[in-house]
């Protein structure tokens, strides 16, 4: 019945079955679309993953029962058995990871994901050569491009994953801007040579692997010179870099639901790379080649003054009779695992009838939206959340600020110091309100490596210690009052 023609199109005969699984395809696209827009939001954002999955799951399906190959068969039934054996053993390390990680280690994953994407595209590519038609430049570039992208985005994600883990350094040298320019035009030489040269695919096979091994250098070297503070861009770049390389393997197979998503997941990746800039005032050639961040001798590293300290009780006692309390999340945050008992703090000050927001800076943390999921998990409500253009002109009238664990995004050096590193980047103006209590683990450098002069500010008192224990004490100490 499946094989029955029911139809031509230019010419062409198609089956049931054929109509069956573009139309799956479709409706797979149309979930993935619709998805991705309930993911705006937090309140529908798991009906969106859900949605989206969904269309994962019906295009798998329709795929395995009614895709044929050109000969008009199927897909042999040992082949859907180790595509289901690796379907499930995908599934299951991946349930078992997601179950385990913890929030802190979330950039990481997001990097590794991205990296099996790269992964399993640039893998695509390889396979497919063999089959190119090498007279098809059209085809033939899109495998290309596949391979390239796909293994750039492979290698520097996972170095990004190291670098996030503390696995991995910087490169600190001038001329790694042109190691990485010469291996950009020798990827992109030989590819063009491979598409003009008239070889057969047989003939160019160590092309293809040569290919894929500069490709793979460049993701490195790519990455490599890229600072700490500029993370969140680099996550975001490689996964536009993922989507695009798994568009280009819809193309190879001409699969429609793989096409779209791709394309959904790199412009998604494109204008989240663009915000990132925006939010720190760089272009993004700037953080590519500018290795900012992450080491190095800072402006602003000289004698700032002394540090302030506050105990326990005047902290409790200051937040207790304010009117307007604003804490600015930062990966401190997530580190010391403390986003719950924020969020208990933030309801206790609430009862007083304490005004408690959260100032939300776009790269806090490592990687985009850390700080929007971190608090979400704790379930602080979502309009509690404030993003850094309509909390900044409040602080003036804020009695006091909270920064837990936030560092480079309430520095004012951004707007003070012109010769400093960050000079330019949109802050959280923090140093606006009327208080400013800062909870540190110690006296060091924020994630950049530069010196932060509003912790040696006139109204800014330090409360050193674990951000997850000094946040409980204070609790403690307001409930006593």
């Amino acid at each position: 019945m499946m094989d029955k023609v029911i139809g031509t199109l230019n010419g062409m005969p198609f089956t049931m079955g054929e109509t069956l699984l573009e139309l799956s395809y479709l409706i797979a696209a149309l979930l993935f679309v619709y998805g991705l827009k309930l993911l705006s939001h937090p309140e529908t954002a798991r009906r969106g993953n859900f949605l989206a999955g969904g269309g994962m799951v019906l295009g798998m399906i329709t795929t395995l029962l009614l895709h044929k190959n050109d000969a008009g068969g199927g897909i042999p039934m040992a082949n859907v058995w180790i595509i289901l054996a690796a379907i499930g053993v995908g599934s299951a390390v991946g349930w078992i990871i997601a179950r385990k990680i913890k929030m802190t280690a979330m950039p990481q994953l997001v990097s590794f994901y991205n990296a099996t994407g790269g992964a399993a595209s640039m893998l695509v590519a390889l396979l497919e050569f063999p089959n190119a038609d090498m007279s098809n430049w059209g085809s033939v570039l899109v495998t290309l491009l596949g391979m390239i992208i796909g293994a750039v985005a492979f290698s520097g994600s996972m170095i990004a994953y190291g670098k996030l883990d503390g696995k991995v350094g910087d490169i600190r040298s001038g001329m790694a801007k042109y190691v990485n320019l010469l291996l950009m035009t020798g990827t992109f030489g030989l590819a063009v040579y491979m598409m003009l040269s008239g070889h057969t695919p047989e003939e160019l096979s160590w092309a293809i692997y040569l290919l894929m091994a500069l490709s793979l250098l460049y993701g490195v070297m790519f990455v490599m010179p890229i600072g700490g503070a500029d993370m969140p861009v680099v996550i975001s770049l490689l996964n536009s870099f993922t989507g695009i390389a798994a568009a280009m393997a819809g193309f190879i197979y001409h699969n429609q639901a793989m096409i779209l998503g791709g394309i959904l997941v790199g412009a998604a990746g494109t204008i989240l790379t663009v915000l990132m800039c925006k939010a720190m005032n760089r272009s993004l050639l700037n953080v590519i080649i500018g290795a900012f961040g992450g080491g190095g001798a800072a402006a602003g590293d000289g004698d700032q003054g002394v540090m302030k300290e506050i105990n326990l009780s005047d902290a409790s006692i200051l937040l207790s009779y304010s009117q307007s309390v604003v804490i600015v999340p930062g990966y401190g945050l997530a580190v010391a695992q403390a986003q719950h008992v924020c969020h208990e703090l933030d309801t206790l000050l609430s009862s007083k009838g304490v005004n408690v927001r959260y100032a939300i800076h776009p790269v806090a943390g490592r990687m985009p939206g850390h700080m929007n999921v971190l608090l979400a998990e704790a379930d602080v409500p979502y309009n509690q959340l404030v993003e850094m253009e309509t909390i900044n002109p409040d602080m003036p009238n804020t009695d006091v600020v909270v920064v837990i664990g936030a560092n480079d995004v309430v520095n004012p050096a951004a707007i003070t110091d012109p010769s400093s590193p960050i000079a330019g980047m949109p802050i959280i103006k923090a140093f606006e309100a009327k208080n400013i209590i800062v909870m540190k683990r110690g006296r060091g450098k924020g994630y950049a490596g530069i010196e932060n002069e509003l912790f040696f500010g006139e109204k800014t008192r330090l409360l050193f210690g674990n951000a997850k224990d000094s946040l409980q004490n204070l609790v403690n100490e307001i409930k006593s009052l």
